[in-house]
């Protein structure tokens, strides 16, 4: 009896077949078409009804150039749009006046400083900080900041009607003036510390743009130009700036003077002053252990003057006969150049004068020299911290201030003494004079002067080193 085997349905290789062809087709036909496309495109037209090669040609052309000419007027827009977008706002922001050097300060109040410990604070644009920007400025008012105003802008997107000065340019913040040689130096000895730091001395301003309150100025002090101009070997351009946008390609902005420097920065700084002066002026460095003692007076009879300049001058004439080596010289700073007055403070050791300006002079002398001060009566009480601004400029120049004689009698005041309102009749009132004091103080100081110059030589002996040398030199 036959046996019915169990029936298996026999694998027909059709199907196997059919999807091996389609995926070839799959694959196969994009190939045929794109040859087809490159041998359409390569074949020279023909004159058959279809469409011609120059029909196509031209099509893309014009797809091509409507594109271009859409982007372009997109990107006009925005540009315009850009341009337009840049926003001034005023130098003196009178939100602030009540603070007007504090923080951010009034002048460009928007804006922040970049300050490492112990250095300078500066602005400088275009950086990190103004994300690439640079720095425009519009208005010379010379009378109210407010109207004038400053911008940050893009170098590509620049504000309408404006122009792009090249090379470095220095801002300055005075919130005092420039006219009086120790305000207007505040303001500089900045920018001097920025040359030696960011640039290594290697970059020289080709401007200088200086406010006053945001009020422009367009000079400065003749002792102070000449200080500059020493310093930074050339001329200083002083420039005013337009009523259309003025923009730069590169610009530093101090506003905070000589705040957050260190000491030691500070005495950097002086001693390239003094350096720099010495050499612009053609001052050679004293050989002789003389002791020059320098009496620098104010304009006779003027604000803060001696009673009895003939008395004064007497008693500190007396004390330096006296003492062996010791050399007298009675200056006025008004009748001197700048670089006289540079010529009188590299003989001097020993520098007398009453409070004010002159004695800004004392950073030309060596240091470790001595300052002797005086005051007319009343302005110990009234007269605020900036009575004592020549004992700083003394620590920071490497100098000895060897204190101040305040006289004791002068104008009276109608209200007490501690009366604010004393300081206009005692601020420019006259000084007298104190013989036994002032021979005593006299002979002090040349004994320690005398002293300290005897070792100083003795070590320059030792050690055989001389240095004429400027620190950027």
């Amino acid at each position: 009896m036959a046996m019915n085997k169990p029936y298996h349905a026999k694998q027909h290789p059709k199907t196997s077949y059919s999807f091996s062809i389609y995926l070839i087709l799959i694959i196969t036909c994009p190939i045929l078409f794109i040859l087809f496309q490159i041998k359409f495109l390569q074949t020279p037209p023909s004159s058959s009804p279809l469409p011609s090669w120059a029909f196509f040609n031209q099509r893309q052309k014009v797809i091509i150039n409507t594109t271009f000419n859409n982007l372009t007027k997109e990107l006009m827009v925005t540009k315009k749009l850009l341009c337009e977008s840049v926003i001034f706002l005023p130098l003196k922001d009178l939100r602030y006046s009540s603070t007007a050097q504090q923080g951010h300060t009034w002048f460009m109040s928007s804006m922040y400083d970049t300050h490492e410990e112990g250095e300078v604070q500066y602005q400088r644009f275009p950086s990190n900080a103004s994300k690439g920007k640079v720095l425009c400025l519009k208005g010379n008012n010379t009378h109210d900041g407010a109207w004038n105003s400053y911008a940050l802008a893009w170098p590509e997107y620049l504000p309408y009607n404006s122009t792009l000065k090249k090379g470095l340019t220095f801002v300055s913040y005075n919130h005092y003036n420039y006219d009086n040689i120790w305000h207007g130096l505040s303001s500089m000895v900045p920018f001097v510390a920025w040359h030696i730091k960011n640039s290594q001395c290697s970059r020289t301003p080709t401007r200088w743009i200086l406010y006053h309150w945001g009020e422009v100025r367009i000079k400065m002090g003749s002792w102070l130009k000449s200080l500059m101009e020493a310093t930074f070997g050339e001329p200083l351009q002083i420039e005013n700036i337009s009523n259309n946008a003025t923009c730069f390609e590169d610009a530093v902005v101090m506003r905070h003077n000589e705040g957050g420097m260190s000491r030691q920065k500070r005495i950097q700084v002086y001693d390239l002053l003094r350096c720099k002066a010495r050499i612009y002026c053609n001052v050679s460095e004293r050989k002789t252990p003389v002791i020059g003692m320098t009496m620098f007076m104010r304009v006779n009879n003027g604000p803060r003057s001696f009673k009895n300049d003939s008395a004064v001058i007497g008693i500190f004439y007396k004390e330096c006969k006296k003492m062996e080596g010791c050399h007298f010289i009675l200056a006025y700073s008004n009748n001197l150049t700048f670089c006289e007055q540079v010529r009188v403070m590299s003989l001097t050791d020993i520098l007398i004068s009453p409070h004010g300006a002159q004695l800004t002079n004392m950073l030309l002398m060596d240091k470790n020299s001595s300052v002797l001060e005086f005051f007319p009566k009343g302005w110990l009480k009234i007269a605020g911290v900036g009575q004592y601004v020549y004992h700083w400029i003394a620590s920071w120049s490497g100098m000895k201030h060897q204190g101040a004689w305040r006289d004791p009698d002068g104008d009276s005041c109608p209200y007490s003494d501690d009366d604010k309102r004393c300081m206009s009749i005692y601020k420019n009132g006259k000084i007298g004079y104190n013989k036994t004091y002032f021979s005593e103080w006299a002979r002090r100081v040349l004994n320690e002067v005398k002293i300290r110059k005897k070792e100083e030589l003795g070590s320059e002996k030792s050690s055989h080193v001389t240095s004429t040398t400027c620190y950027c030199s």
